[in-house]
C-alpha cells in the first residue's frame, strides 16, 4: 500500500536550462519566485525547494545575474557548465543535481513560455501517485503553419521510426526522485530526453496548458537547429533508418533484376532500343541512394564511436546551492 507523501515535507526543484538569457532571466525570475512562494504557503511543497538556473555556457550576463539571484535570495541556486553542451546536457545536469536534494522535480524553458500554473497540476498529479507528469500542449495556435506542420509531422515521424514519445510534448515535465534516478541509469552520451523519459516506465500523466508567445529574447530553436535536433532524436533512440535504407536496397535489386531480364529479352530480339536516358538516370539514383546510405550509417557508426569513448556528457564549473 503506497503511503500519501507529507506535502510540507517535500522538496520540489524547478530546473531551468539558461543560454544567453540574460533579457528574460529577470522577469523569469520573478514569476517563478511568486510561484514557489504560492505554492510554500498552501503546504503543497516545502520551503526548502529551490529554482535551479543552468547556465550552459552563456557568453551574455547570464551567469553574473544568476549570482545576484542566489546572493539576495536562498530560494535561488545555479550550476554553471565549463562550456556550452547544449539544452539537453545542461537540462539533464540540472536533473542531476536535483535528484541530490529534492523529492520532485520540474524542467521548463527560461522563455516561460510554458504556462507555470501548470504545474499546481503537476503537483497534484505527483501527490496521486504519478512519479512523471508531461506538460502537454492543448493547441498550436499561436504558431505559423510551418512550424505547426513541422513539428507535427516530427512527433509522428519518431512515433513510426519507433520512439515512444507524448504528443505535443517538449520538456516541461515533473518528475520525482525515484524517476529521476531511473533516469540517471541511461549512460548513453547522445540523449534525447523526450524520448528517453517514457522508456523508464513508472506511472505518468499529463496535463495541459496553452503556449504563450515569448517575452522577450530570440527563440534559441531556429530551422536548422530543429532540423539537427530531429535528427539526433531519430537517430538516439532507433535503428529503423538503417532497416529502411535495406528494405529500399532489396527493392532497387529486385527491380534491377527485373529490367536485366527486359534487356535481355529486348536484346535477343533484336529490338534494342539505343540511347543513354535510362542508363544515366539509373547511375545516378543508385549513386545517391548509396550516398545517402553511406552517410547514415556513418551517423550510427560516429554514435558509436562517442558512446564507446565515455566522454562526460558536461563538466559542472560551480554550484551555487545552500
Amino acid at each position: 500500500m503506497q503511503m500519501t507523501p507529507d506535502k510540507k515535507k517535500n522538496k520540489l526543484y524547478i530546473v531551468v536550462p539558461c543560454y544567453n538569457e540574460e533579457q528574460v532571466l529577470g522577469e523569469t525570475s520573478k514569476r517563478l519566485k511568486i510561484k514557489c512562494e504560492n505554492l510554500i504557503q498552501k503546504g503543497q511543497i516545502s520551503k526548502d525547494s529551490k529554482i535551479v538556473f543552468v547556465d550552459d555556457g552563456s557568453k551574455d550576463r547570464t551567469w553574473k545575474m544568476i549570482s545576484e539571484l542566489h546572493e539576495t535570495d536562498s530560494l535561488f541556486s545555479g550550476v554553471k557548465l565549463s562550456r556550452n553542451r547544449g539544452h539537453q546536457n545542461a537540462l539533464l545536469a540540472g536533473l542531476t543535481m536535483a535528484s541530490e536534494h529534492a523529492d520532485m522535480a520540474i524542467s521548463m524553458d527560461a522563455d516561460l513560455q510554458d504556462d507555470i500554473n501548470a504545474v499546481d497540476q503537476m503537483i497534484e498529479k505527483y501527490y496521486e501517485g504519478c512519479d512523471i507528469v508531461y506538460g502537454v500542449r492543448s493547441a498550436r495556435e499561436t504558431d505559423t503553419f510551418f512550424k505547426r506542420f513541422t513539428a507535427e509531422a516530427f512527433y509522428k515521424l519518431i512515433n513510426k521510426m519507433g520512439g515512444e514519445i507524448v504528443y505535443n510534448h517538449a520538456d516541461y515535465r515533473l518528475m520525482s526522485k525515484r524517476a529521476l534516478k531511473g533516469l540517471l541509469e541511461f549512460d548513453e552520451v547522445n540523449i534525447f530526453l523526450r524520448g528517453m523519459v517514457p522508456m523508464i516506465g513508472y506511472k505518468s500523466d499529463i496535463v495541459t496548458y496553452e503556449r504563450a508567445e515569448r517575452f522577450a529574447g530570440e527563440s534559441k530553436y531556429p530551422l536548422k537547429k530543429m532540423l539537427s535536433f530531429a535528427f539526433e532524436g531519430i537517430t538516439s533512440l532507433s535503428v529503423k533508418p538503417i532497416q529502411l535504407i535495406f528494405n529500399l536496397g532489396i527493392l532497387i535489386c529486385t527491380m534491377s533484376v527485373i529490367a536485366i531480364i527486359y534487356f535481355l529479352f529486348r536484346h535477343f530480339t533484336n529490338n534494342t532500343v539505343s540511347g543513354w536516358t535510362s542508363l544515366i538516370t539509373s547511375i545516378w539514383f543508385l549513386g545517391g541512394l548509396q550516398l545517402v546510405a553511406i552517410g547514415l550509417i556513418g551517423e550510427y557508426i560516429g554514435k558509436v564511436y562517442l558512446e564507446t569513448k565515455s566522454r562526460p556528457k558536461f563538466i559542472i564549473e560551480k554550484i551555487l546551492n545552500d
